[in-house]
């Protein structure tokens, strides 16, 4: 090889190793905290977008931080405060030459994001982006946007939709249109399927349909209040309250052992009031003349809530299935009879089966009375004379 193709490829070496080193530069700036002062220890994340690559640095104690070294290309810079990203620039593109400045003020930027996210909520609001907005954003961040108020207008316009239809159907059952009430909560039920609120009134609008008919149009409107009470239950499994009125559903259309299975779900789920679901299951009980599973649901109501008068009454009322009468014409009954009767009345003398009560005790012959004594009281010592 001569000299002159030596000189040659050196040359070429030079320019390579030349290139090589200018496609490094410097990235660097100063960090303010909420007070203004120089912060400290601050970590600046610099992570690299077009290409992968992480960096990082810290402040030192006069605020300023810099990273030399830094290959060419597109970065998102990002101030990291105890553990917690506070700020960020994106697309910081950095060229050779000097060091590229990327300052951060929480203290400023504080006021800046206020601003801005009150501008960001105004054009959710508006569905339209001010001049200054469109300024501060990237064309990214801009379609983003775009999108937001769009997706947002879309929400407002379905949600208008879903309570306009929602409280029409409402008004309807209120009213007793139990047609236009199901034609209403349908609708709003095909533009929001997640709301118990539109499934529980749509249920009771079927049932309140059922009782208006008679044979296939009973069954059909009573099979569509079932179905639509599965589809509330399926949100909600755990509310005592739908399983209490799904099982009343289901009791109107004869199914009993479906409608106990309910009931007693709602009492275990809300033992406080698991006394009005036994009741509940007791007089679906008596309804369908099934006296004897009613007296045990009854029993059940008072052992859960021993104050519920309503329970006592209709006690004595199923136990009166039991009643005879002999030769003598006298009439004989379960002890429990009496006992039920009389409870009522200590616990609601003037309620509104106080009077049938107290004619129930009369032909059983028992005593009749009406004040409540509290057994456990202890009673005053005599007076001495």
């Amino acid at each position: 090889m001569s000299f002159r193709n030596l000189a040659a490829a050196a040359a070429g070496l030079l320019v390579l190793t030349f290139t090589s080193l200018a496609q490094v530069t410097a990235l660097e700036g100063d960090v303010k905290g909420t007070d203004g002062q120089p912060l400290k220890d601050a970590v600046i994340q610099i992570v690299r977008t077009d290409i992968k690559g992480n960096y990082k640095v810290k402040t030192d104690k006069k605020g300023h931080y810099i990273y030399t070294g830094l290959p060419i290309g597109v970065y998102t810079v990002t101030l990291v405060v105890d553990g917690k990203e506070v700020d960020n620039i994106k697309g910081v593109k950095t060229s050779p030459g000097d060091p590229h400045r990327e300052d951060f003020n929480m203290k400023a930027a504080g006021s800046t994001k206020a601003a801005r996210d009150e501008e960001v909520k105004k054009a959710m609001e508006t569905g339209q982006m001010s001049k200054e907005l469109e300024k501060s954003l990237t064309p990214e961040q801009k379609a983003a946007m775009e999108k937001s108020i769009k997706d947002a207008a879309e929400r407002m316009k379905k949600n208008a939709a879903l309570n306009s239809a929602y409280n029409d159907g409402l008004t309807a059952l209120n009213n007793k249109q139990y047609d236009v009430a199901i034609e209403n909560l349908t609708k709003a039920s095909e533009l929001d399927a997640t709301q118990i609120a539109v499934w529980s009134n749509l249920a009771s609008a079927y049932v309140e349909l059922a009782k208006t008919k008679t044979g296939a149009d009973f069954d059909t409107a009573m099979g569509k209040a079932i179905d639509t009470y599965k589809k509330a239950l399926e949100l909600k499994p755990e509310d005592p309250g739908l399983h209490n009125n799904y099982a009343l559903a289901l009791a109107k259309d004869k199914k009993f052992p479906e409608a106990q299975t309910e009931l007693q779900k709602a009492a275990t789920l809300d033992p406080a009031n698991g006394g009005k679901y036994y009741f509940n299951l007791g007089a679906l009980l008596v309804n369908a003349g099934q006296y004897d599973p009613a007296a045990e649901a009854f029993k059940k109501a008072i052992e859960l809530t021993p104050t519920y008068a309503d329970s006592y009454y209709q006690l004595g009322v199923c136990l009166s299935s039991k009643m005879t009468t002999g030769a003598d014409g006298k009439v004989s009954a379960p002890p429990e009879m009496a006992q039920a009767f009389q409870k009522y009345l200590e616990l609601a003398p003037t309620g509104k089966d106080a009077q049938g009560a107290k004619d129930m005790l009369a032909m059983l012959g028992a005593s009749v009375q009406t004040q409540y004594k509290n057994p456990d009281a202890k009673t005053p010592p005599k007076k001495k004379k």
